[in-house]
């Protein structure tokens, strides 16, 4: 049944009602109202159709949810079709009764439970694959199975494992069989899945809403499969009810006297609890009683008061116990104690960051939000923005602006396009004049279309998209459209003119034909015509737009009458109708002659909004394609080679750094108490240094030497013999001491001791894996950028903030962070160069920021204001409130404003401030370029505004176009240049018969040419042009 809020819709209940009283009835569930508008509440909430309600309802089979109640039905009845024809037909008896009033909570641990019971047995009637005894494998059919209990020996330990066979009748020969055992059968993959054991068991069991209800197979099935339905009594939620009462009760007495005071008043036995949580059989019951009586003999022995019972039914009197009360007032015999008085409400614990981002209270002196920026120059109310937008562009273009954008830069290997940034796109979107000359918005169109119908020569031009069917013109408007062999005639053929008739009578036939055509608006179906497309695509009989397309006819705008052709007929989705009916009007209006250069003339007129327009169907088109649906699964298989590189390397690193660490132990183990003299690699982390060392010591020499000579002054008094031998003996003695000094030094220096030497291979060992754990890391690094390039299914943002705004920042998804490094564009150092922000979509907003009247009163109270106020005094002047609004930071400061205004309590802001802060660096060095493109481009405009001087170009053989000014113009196709040869939008050169045929008839016409003809450049005289003569005129 279909779930709402996660609970089975109840069915009205039909009253009873008269003969000949008028009633209402909903056919989908039976249910019949004798009042019409509790009819019409009912189907309000089956519907939910008004705009502030939402679509609620869920397929219980397949848990799709945001489906109105009609919706989830029939879901879930293709569902069940599903589920039937899928599942296999033997499991399902022996699931349905193993699922039985099971008492699992939750489907997943039920799903895990049941799969992993059947996934290795198997049941009559279900088609296998068995290994024979000589390796060959069969396809058969089980007939039987036989299964082998185990077997115990006298001491209980199990003889022989339980075990099955089976009975195998193969495909394709029915009269034989082979006998196999479990470890030599299988089943296709396929057939039992977890993902198909879920339905099938939502499908076909049930449960009510209580808690520790049982799961119990739907009563029709339990029928079919003959399942007992009558539920065992204590598994029936008066009976679970009972058991938690007694459960409490039963701990409660536990606690009073049972267990921490045994002999208490009220002198119960202690109750003991069964060995595990099964049923307990009847020897186990036995048993329990017996240990319990013998508790009780052994109570009576200690304390004959225990159990027996006063008089008036009252229990027995404590044993007197010698009790000293002095110090305590007595009343009535009994020891008065002082009361306390009552301990103080605990505190509220603390909140445990991070918590909902709405529910921190908000600071009063907090900064807003910084200001976002509009591309749009439709900016939403209550908003006042520093700097206006790009008028011209919608507020709703620009989503799919930005989708567009991200599309063709992502598989721009597919397109076979250069990488370009979104400024120029934008620049090229904007073209009115010389729009067919800017290569970068041809390419585009073109690099499409060829990915949508393939060559005339790849598979005779075929189709790589599912397109509607469009009423052939010219029958009746019933049946589908023919190949491309009939003419579409939107109008009656006129008749003939007369065989004497002048030019001007045609022109005013043709007049009065157009203006026959203009009054009538009706096309073959009955339906109001809108635009003139058909008539614009079959303008030459047998040629529509996959004939353009298979042929490469893009040269002259020619790409514009293949996009008519091909919304035109994309028109015949009714999902698509108004966005294509839209367009082809601005692209072959009525009122125009439908001739493929009025479309080419409109859409040089057309504005940018209509371009997007385009744009967006035919990327959403090509999404479709083969080709984009195979790079997908490369680069998912790329991504698995990716992670499973990732994964080794960073076990390599985990043991190396295991390594460092042990190292580390030695080097302390080794390292002793002085700082002796370490190797050159880590003096700078000791602080010491060779030079140092030796100065010090030269020092310390010339000390000693000073020392010496301030002894060895001349004494004043008498002069004793031989003073002079003695002193310089003297100095000799100093003299081989310092000798002997540097001799040791020198030695020591050269041979180190045995710890030193050990030393010096540990750290050298330490330098060596610090070396290898650092490549270890760039090494991830490098997996995490090309596992983050290979990422193109999906569009990953940063985060939300507290009131679910999105953030993105489109160069981190699948592709490089300034676009392909050989595009020609790659000079600008950015793709982007913008924080884009989003809205909230409609479910969060009406979840959590507009909330209902109860809700925004509570949250008043609790905050002093609501959520919308708060939204409105936190992010500043400018805002976006739905999905359809975006804006954007440019600016390096804003972004370091935003981190500072995102409150890490929050779970949301929490994350998306860590994403900005990784992210930062990149992100402002992008912004920075992107500052620098656009300073370089205004300087180039103003350059261009100001008057020129005037230079003669007499003698000039070329000029430079003006349109070489704009930014979007210096973009070059070089990928189509260097793997194709040639441009999308030109054709590819003729090779092999049909280059030489071509050259063959250029020299034909070289050898035609006439005598007298003059092939050399001559100057006025008739005489040959000389260099002079170049330079000179004559």
């Amino acid at each position: 049944m279909v779930l709402f809020k996660r609970k089975h819709v109840q069915l009205v209940h039909s009253p009873p009602a008269r003969d000949e009283q008028e009633v209402w009835v909903i056919e989908d569930t039976d249910e019949v109202f004798t009042s019409y508008d509790e009819y019409l509440r009912r189907m309000d909430f089956y519907k939910q159709a008004r705009y502030y309600f939402q679509k609620r309802f869920i397929c219980e089979i397949t848990g799709h949810s945001n489906m109105s109640f009609f919706e989830a039905l029939d879901s879930e009845k293709y569902a069940s079709h599903q589920v039937d024809d899928a599942f296999p037909d033997a499991l399902r008896e022996p699931i349905l009764r193993k699922v039985q009033f099971s008492t699992i909570s939750r489907i997943d641990n039920l799903v895990d439970r049941v799969y992993e019971e059947f996934k290795e047995d198997f049941y009559p009637g279900e088609h296998v694959t068995a290994t024979l005894e000589n390796g060959d494998r069969i396809m058969g059919l089980i007939r039987e199975k036989t299964k082998f209990p185990e077997l115990y020996r006298n001491d209980g330990t199990i003889e022989r494992q339980s075990f099955a066979r089976y009975f195998v009748a193969p495909a394709h020969r029915p009269d034989e069989e082979a006998i196999v055992d479990e470890e030599r059968i299988s089943r296709d993959r396929s057939s039992f899945t977890k993902q198909k054991l879920r339905s099938f068991i939502k499908n076909t069991v049930t449960r009510e809403t209580w808690a520790g209800a049982p799961w119990t197979v739907k009563p029709k099935i339990a029928d079919d499969y003959r399942i007992n339905t009558q539920m065992p009594p204590e598994l029936t939620q008066e009976a679970q009810l009972a058991q938690r009462k007694a459960n409490v009760t039963f701990k409660k007495g536990e606690y009073d006297g049972t267990i921490l005071d045994f002999f208490s008043p009220l002198n119960q036995l202690p109750r003991l609890k069964p060995k595990g949580g099964k049923r307990q059989s009847a020897q186990d019951t036995v048993h329990l009683q017996n240990v319990q009586f013998a508790e009780y003999q052994r109570a009576l022995a200690g304390n004959p008061a225990f159990g027996r019972v006063g008089p008036q039914g009252r229990p027995g009197q404590l044993p007197s116990f010698p009790i000293d009360l002095s110090g305590f007032p007595i009343q009535n015999g009994l020891p008065i104690i002082a009361a306390k008085g009552q301990p103080p409400a605990p505190r509220p614990p603390p909140p445990k960051y991070p918590i909902e981002d709405l529910e921190i209270r908000p600071e009063r002196n907090n900064p807003p939000r910084p200001a976002l920026r509009y591309l749009s120059g439709d900016v939403p109310a209550f908003c006042f923005p520093k700097k206006a937008g790009v008028e011209g562009i919608s507020m709703e273009s620009v989503g799919s602006l930005l989708e567009t954008w991200n599309t063709l830069n992502v598989y721009c290997e597919v397109f076979q396009l250069d990488s370009f940034t979104f400024d120029d796109y934008i620049e090229a979107l904007q073209l009115t004049t010389d729009t067919l000359q800017c290569e970068l918005l041809t390419e585009i169109h073109c690099a499409i279309l060829k990915k949508i119908v393939n060559d005339v020569n790849d598979k005779n031009g075929q189709v790589q998209v599912s397109l509607p069917q469009l009423p052939d013109p010219d029958s009746d408007g019933s049946g589908s459209t023919p190949d491309d062999s009939k003419v579409p005639t939107p109008t009656p053929e006129p008749e003939k003119p007369p065989a004497r008739s002048t030019r001007s009578s045609l022109a005013k036939t043709e007049a009065a034909e157009i203006k026959e055509a203009d009054k009538v608006s009706l096309n073959s179906t009955g339906e109001p015509k809108y635009h003139r497309a058909p008539e614009i695509d079959r303008s030459i009989r047998g040629y529509d737009w996959k004939a353009r397309c298979r042929k490469r006819d893009f040269s002259d705008g020619k790409w514009i009458v293949i996009i008519v052709g091909l919304i035109n007929q994309l028109s015949g989705n009714a999902r698509l109708k108004m966005v294509c009916d839209e367009v082809l009007s601005k692209l072959a209006p009525m009122n125009m002659e439908a001739t493929p250069e009025t479309a080419i003339s409109q859409y040089v007129a057309s504005d940018i909004n209509t371009r997007i327009k385009i744009l967006q169907m035919l990327c959403t088109l090509c999404i479709e394609t083969k080709a984009i649906r195979n790079y997908m699964e490369d680069c998912n298989i790329t991504m698995t080679d990716y992670r499973k590189d990732k994964i080794e390397v960073q076990r390599t690193r985990k043991a190396a750094i295991e390594e460092l660490r042990v190292l580390h132990e030695e080097q302390r183990a080794l390292q002793p108490e002085s700082n002796p003299p370490s190797p050159p690699p880590e003096l700078a982390l000791l602080g010491l240094d060779d030079s140092k060392m030796e100065i010090d010591g030269e020092d310390e020499v010339e000390e000693d030497v000073n020392m010496d000579e301030e002894d060895e002054e001349p004494h004043q008094g008498r002069s004793l013999r031989r003073a002079n031998d003695r002193a310089a003996q003297r100095k000799k003695k100093q003299e081989e001491e310092r000798e002997r000094k540097e001799r040791a030094r020198a030695e020591k220096a050269k041979k180190p001791s045995k710890q030193e030497k050990q030393l010096e291979k540990v750290l050298k060992k330490i330098e060596d894996v610090t070396e290898r754990i650092k490549e270890y890391e760039e090494e991830i690094a490098t997996i995490e950028n090309d596992l983050r390039e290979a990422d193109c299914p999906r569009t990953r943002g940063l985060g939300k903030d507290r009131f679910w705004n999105r953030y993105y920042w489109l160069e981190r998804n699948a592709m490089p962070y300034a676009g392909l490094p050989d595009s020609s564009t790659a000079d600008a150092g950015f793709a982007n160069g913008c924080i884009w922000v989003q809205g909230p979509d409609d479910l969060e907003r009406q979840g959590f920021i507009e909330l209902s009247q109860q809700e925004n009163a509570q949250y008043h109270r609790a905050f002093g204001m609501s959520v919308p106020e708060r939204k409105m005094r936190e992010e500043g002047p400018t805002h976006v409130f739905t999905a359809r609004q975006w804006a954007f930071y440019e600016d390096p400061e804003d972004l370091d404003h935003l981190i500072a205004w995102l409150d890490v309590r929050g779970v949301r802001e929490v994350k998306l401030r860590k994403e900005l802060q990784a992210q930062q660096e990149k992100i402002t060095a992008h912004m920075k370029k992107r500052e620098e493109y656009l300073a370089d481009k205004d300087d180039s405009k103003s350059e261009a505004s100001e008057p020129a001087k005037r230079i003669s170009t007499r003698n000039k053989s070329h000029e430079e176009p003006v349109t070489s000014k704009r930014r979007c113009f210096k973009w070059k196709n070089l990928t189509a240049l260097k793997e194709l040869g040639h441009l999308h939008s030109t054709k590819p050169p003729l090779t092999g018969r049909a280059a030489a045929k071509a050259k063959k008839a250029a020299a034909i016409t070289v050898e035609e040419e006439p005598e007298g003809r003059q092939t050399r450049a001559t100057n006025r005289k008739g005489k040959p042009l000389t260099r002079q003569g170049s330079r000179y005129s004559f």
